[in-house]
């Protein structure tokens, strides 16, 4: 019966834990992007597939940032 605590325990932390990440997540600020410089992707392949992005910005004060993302490959059609 500890055992089973212990991991109840655990697994109550865990999810706990998992909820402060996203809605720590979830109402941080909008980018400032004033320009973007560039939009890239890691190469996936001719597969479609979710692939590695990169948005590369100036915000309003000239300072360049990189915004990493994940979205469907450039491979895949668009609406299917």
């Amino acid at each position: 019966m500890n055992l089973k605590s212990t991991y109840a325990t655990c697994l109550f932390a865990l999810l706990a834990g998992l909820s402060v990440a996203a809605h720590a997540e979830s109402t941080a600020s909008p980018p400032d992007i004033h320009q973007v410089v560039s939009i890239s992707e890691e190469a996936g392949g001719a597969l479609c597939g979710i692939v590695n992005s990169h948005l590369t910005y100036l915000d309003a004060e000239g300072q360049r940032h990189v915004l990493d993302y994940r979205k469907f490959s450039s491979n895949c059609l668009e609406g299917s």
